[in-house]
């Protein structure tokens, strides 16, 4: 059943079926083809696959991010990262990546972050004279901390995949993507060095008040959810609900950008994106109930251990997994794929959970901008008008830095699990 399923999702991939079509198709062939299973179970998978308490913060958190980058929350970001990084050599990258790491946590999207500081960022980057290729690739670099630094969806699709602690997790993410976002600035600093782009004007004396006033009402968001979990005030799903009214308050009532009209378009938005996310999820369920029913991860995780005891090798093995899976799939659906297969692996060395979900996640992360099916790296090189291979060449020194910080936490496992 097993071979049949994999021969049948990997075909159905290659011939362009959208995968969770493809996930769907190739359950129902092993079920029918390897198996004496009563194709009622079908349904049954797929509706045990959403019917699930924490899933319902998935939705509303793509809502919350949908409605603060509605809220045009990126330019006062943009604003408050120029006043912190700006009068550095290469001011306006550092601007970039600052402003993704202040935007990403309150999105918790790679593509929306990449999308929101891009637009603002790389037609700016470009009249000061950096190059189109140099802008986007810092932009689609930075875009990937969206995912690294809470909240986070990913962090709640795999909490839920893993029963790990969504909030530990979401504590967990703070130190990797202040460390990633210090690590991307060194790295634009060195090259600007290099290539003679200088600093920014220093903002005005009597202009920053007003620029801290302006975003820091924003950046009070993921405060306010990480505060919330951690004080036992509300539980993950339920900081997602908060943090939709506190963007709807700040969106109307304070910056004003917010109107009804716009509100339909994000509530329309949001809905088609969480009912394509669902609709993975139900069938994921499906192919891993497959998966297990057969003990793939059992016999995984037997293989895996006879190749080595050290979790250190080990983890060193699935971190090129991971790197090549992310550069196929979306996020989303390589964690749908990858940990329900390698929880048996985890809990037979003995990984911390927590560790191997911040882990995986950042590794995942660097697929963003890796052809090739990088999504920010199409999204940034369309802002800039700029060729993709280009925009490749020029993001290649800020995946070199992502792999040795991914080694580095191997190493290191308690960077990521200092919060745990």
């Amino acid at each position: 059943m097993v071979t049949i399923l994999f021969i049948a999702f990997v075909i159905l991939l290659l011939i362009g079926v959208p995968i969770a079509v493809s996930l769907g198709i190739a359950s129902v062939l092993a079920i029918f083809f390897g198996s004496h299973m009563p194709l009622l179970l079908l349904p049954q998978k797929i509706f045990n696959g959403v019917n699930s308490f924490p899933f319902m913060a998935i939705p509303l958190f793509l809502l919350a991010g949908n409605i603060m980058a509605e809220a045009k929350i990126s330019d006062r970001l943009v604003g408050l990262a120029s006043l912190m990084v700006g009068r550095y050599p290469g001011g306006l990258a550092h601007v970039s990546t600052g402003a993704s790491a202040f935007f990403g946590a309150i999105s918790g999207s790679a593509p929306a972050t990449t999308a929101a500081i891009g637009s603002i960022m790389i037609p700016s980057m470009k009249k000061r004279g950096y190059s189109g290729t140099f802008s986007a690739a810092v932009v689609a670099a930075s875009g990937a901390l969206g995912l690294v630094i809470p909240p986070s969806l990913t962090m709640v699709v795999y909490g839920v995949l893993s029963g790990a602690s969504i909030g530990a997790m979401f504590l967990c993410g703070i130190v990797p993507g202040i460390l990633i976002s210090a690590v991307l600035i060194f790295t634009n600093y060195l090259i600007a060095k290099k290539n003679g782009y200088g600093a920014e004007p220093a903002v005005p004396r009597d202009q920053i008040a007003g620029i801290v006033r302006e975003s820091i009402l924003a950046l009070m968001m993921p405060f306010i959810i990480l505060g919330g979990i951690y004080a036992g005030v509300f539980t993950a799903t339920e900081s997602a609900a908060v943090a939709c009214l506190y963007g709807l308050l700040i969106g109307f009532f304070v910056y004003r950008t917010l109107t009804l009209k716009t509100l339909m378009k994000i509530l329309m938005s949001t809905a088609e994106n969480a009912a394509l996310i669902m609709f993975l999820m139900g069938t994921a369920n499906l192919f891993g109930f497959i998966i297990t029913a057969e003990q793939l991860p059992q016999t995984l995780a037997k293989m895996m251990i006879g190749m080595s005891s050290s979790q250190t090798v080990i983890m060193f093995v699935i971190l090129a997994v991971l790197l090549v899976l992310g550069t196929f799939l979306d996020n989303v659906a390589a964690l749908v794929l990858f940990v329900p297969t390698m929880m048996g692996v985890v809990k037979a060395l003995h990984i911390d959970p927590i560790f191997f979900g911040v882990f995986t996640i950042i590794a995942l992360a660097v697929g963003q901008f890796t052809p090739p099916v990088g999504l920010n790296l199409f999204i940034a090189s369309n802002i800039a008008e700029e060729k993709f291979e280009g925009v490749v060449t020029q993001v290649l020194p800020y995946l070199l830095v992502y792999i040795i910080l991914l080694v580095l936490f191997i190493l290191c496992p308690w960077m990521l699990t200092l919060f745990a």
